[in-house]
This record gives structure tokens, C-alpha cells and sequence, in this order.
């Protein structure tokens, strides 16, 4: 079935290059364009498109006040396209967590890379069906549940891979973990220029210390670190002081960063000292390192079908053997702590 898609965007040149995109996947037609919310107003009502590509900084209405509006009036798959700037990934996250399916950076002059794989993201959103709404309720900045306050910590560390959805996903996961949480590693599939601003964002929504990850950076209880984007693969290396690195190499599975690379070198550092996750996502990442890590003596979580923004990448880790147990979004969070506490290991 072809998907019919609406593309949204102050910028001419823009609107063209997106639809010359789009209109090359035979699985996608473009039905319309729209410069501005009030025109993107009127054409959702006469074309009503299965997916929307909004852009974030438009005249009058910008893309984050209108995605509310899309979320609240007539909710529908969004990809946002935003400027790969501080400002933009700042506005990307909040719609993520309003509701935006999935976000793609806007290229430089002659450079489409951050387009590559658009196609696949707006046929994934229309077969979606999904439309998460941040509840208007909750304070943006102010942590919305209460971590476990008699938590003893272990000795393992916790190694989580996400993509499509993962923003709204670690939210919900990493707001459960408490002040002196285990030693947590994470790739989220992210434009390079998000990763920053993202990890600054988690690090006000939560009790542990959150930072973006830096070469050399060591493993400690109550810290959280989150791979940066684009140029570089995060691992764990060193079992006397566990730490980051940063590796420069290819994509791997697509991706770079990649969670098959971090699951395998936390395979390889921890062993059974580890807990490994994999939530939402498109794609395959992720499936083969948690293997690893399962057959290397870890624990392992996935992500359950129904809480899934995408059920790609936690469904292929749970069809290879990879997953131990699925979990909804709500109680994996618990689950973690579980594994990790130290009466689980022995250790009073």
C-alpha cells in the first residue's frame, strides 16, 4: 500500500529536496506541500496523508506549538526535520515527547546524508498505528515518578540500545532508577548534533548523573552515560576500571553509533556481571551483541510489541533467542533494579 505523505516547511528548496526524496520509493507519494501551519491546517483536512514531515521553525506558528495541536485535534504519525543546531535538538526533543514519531536532521548544501534512510522512517510511521501524547499535565522539567529510595546497589553494569521511540522510552526507564543507580551505558540511535542536549535533558528528568559519553570516562555507581552521536561507536573496555571509548570506525548495521558494538564489549568486559535491554527501534541493532551478551552469562530485557513506538529491533533480539523476558515500557525500569541490586548477587 502506498503511503501518502504531507511535507511541511517554510523553505521552498526544502519542501522540494524532501519531496524529490520521498517521491523516489515507489511505496511513497507525496500529495501535498504546505508552507506554513495555517496552509499544513487546510491540507491535512482535504488530503488527510497517512504521515506528516513537519518542519520545527516556521513563521507565525512554529513546528512544536502545531505538532500540540496535530497531537490534541487529530492525531497522526509525525516525522520532525529540524535544524542540526543546539536550539533545534532542544525543540526535536520536546516533540519527541509530545508525540513526533521520529526526527531527521536538515542536510548542509549537497549533503543528504541525514535523508538516507527518511523513506524507511515514513513507512515505519504509517504502519505504525501509534501516537504517543505527553500528558499536558506533567511539568517538562520535573521528574514524573519516584525512584526506589532503599535501592542497594550491585556490582553489574546495564547496557541499553534504542531507536525509534527511545527518547520517550529511557525517559520512562531511567526516571525509575535512583540516585545511586548501577552503572548505565546507552546507545540511542540520534543525529550527532542531539545526543548533547538529550543526554542534559534526561540528566534534569532524573535522579542519577547523566552526561554524554567521553573517551576514557569511568564506569560509577549513580552515573549514566549516553553515546554520543554520529561519529564515533561507544564501548566499554578495561574489567579492572571499566570505562568509555570512543571508537572511530563504520556504520555498523546502518548505524553509528551502534548497540551491536556496545552489547558486544560489554559481553566481553562483564559477562554475567551485566544486564542487558533493548527497547523500541526500527531495524535489527542491537539483536546480535544481546545474543551475546545473553550466551556471555547476562541478563536480558526487551521491550514488549504493545508498548513499542517499533517493534523491530527488540522483535528480531526476542526471535534469535537474545531476549530472556519482555516486559511493557512501565515496568522495565523495576526490572533493571531487580537484577542489579546487590542481594540479587550476595553481596550484603
Amino acid at each position: 500500500m502506498t503511503v501518502s505523505v504531507l511535507v511541511v516547511d517554510d523553505s521552498p528548496t526544502m519542501r522540494g529536496l524532501l519531496t524529490t526524496i520521498l517521491n523516489a520509493d515507489p511505496d511513497i507519494d507525496v500529495v501535498g506541500q504546505a508552507g506554513s501551519a495555517m496552509e499544513a491546517r487546510a491540507a491535512i483536512k482535504e488530503l488527510n496523508p497517512d504521515v506528516v514531515t513537519l518542519d520545527i521553525e516556521m513563521p507565525n506558528m512554529n513546528g512544536l506549538d502545531f505538532l500540540e495541536k496535530i497531537m490534541t485535534l487529530r492525531p497522526m504519525p509525525v516525522i520532525m526535520v529540524s535544524s542540526l543546531t543546539h536550539r533545534g535538538a532542544d525543540a526535536t526533543l520536546a516533540a519527541l515527547e509530545i508525540g513526533a514519531f521520529d526526527c531527521v536532521g536538515k542536510p548542509m548544501p549537497g549533503d543528504i546524508r541525514p535523508f538516507v534512510d527518511l523513506g524507511e522512517k515514513v513507512k515505519a510511521a504509517a504502519r505504525s498505528g501509534r501516537v504517543h501524547v505527553r500528558a499536558p499535565s506533567l511539568a517538562p522539567s520535573m521528574p514524573v515518578s519516584t525512584p526506589a529510595q532503599d535501592f542497594r546497589v550491585g556490582h553489574k553494569i546495564v547496557a541499553i540500545g534504542s531507536s525509534t521511540g527511545g527518547v520517550e522510552a529511557l525517559i520512562a526507564v531511567l526516571q525509575k532508577f535512583p540516585k545511586n543507580c548501577p552503572p548505565t551505558v546507552i546507545t540511542q540511535h540520534m543525529p550527532q548534533a542531539f545526543t548533547k542536549s538529550f543526554a542534559e535533558r534526561l540528566n534534569r528528568l532524573c535522579a542519577p548523573v547523566v552526561e554524554e559519553a567521553t573517551d576514557g570516562a569511568r564506569l560509577q555507581i549513580g552515573k549514566i552515560y549516553l553515546a554520543p552521536g554520529g561519529a564515533n561507536h561507544l564501548e566499554v573496555v578495561n574489567p579492572n576500571a571499566p570505562c568509555c571509548r570512543l571508537v572511530d570506525r563504520g556504520p555498523v548495521n546502518g548505524h553509528r553509533p551502534s548497540v551491536d558494538v556496545l552489547f558486544d564489549s560489554v559481553a566481553e568486559l562483564a559477562g554475567r556481571r551485566a544486564v542487558g535491554v533493548i527497547l523500541t527501534g526500527m531495524g535489527r541493532d542491537g539483536a546480535s551483541g544481546l545474543l551475546r551478551m545473553r550466551q556471555a552469562g547476562a541478563r536480558t530485557i526487551g521491550q514488549n510489541e504493545k508498548t513499542c513506538v517499533v517493534y523491530g529491533m527488540p522483535r528480531v533480539a526476542y526471535e534469535l533467542g537474545a531476549v530472556e523476558q519482555q516486559f511493557p515500557l512501565g515496568a522495565i525500569g523495576e526490572e533493571i533494579l531487580k537484577l542489579t541490586a546487590a542481594r540479587k548477587e550476595g553481596v550484603e
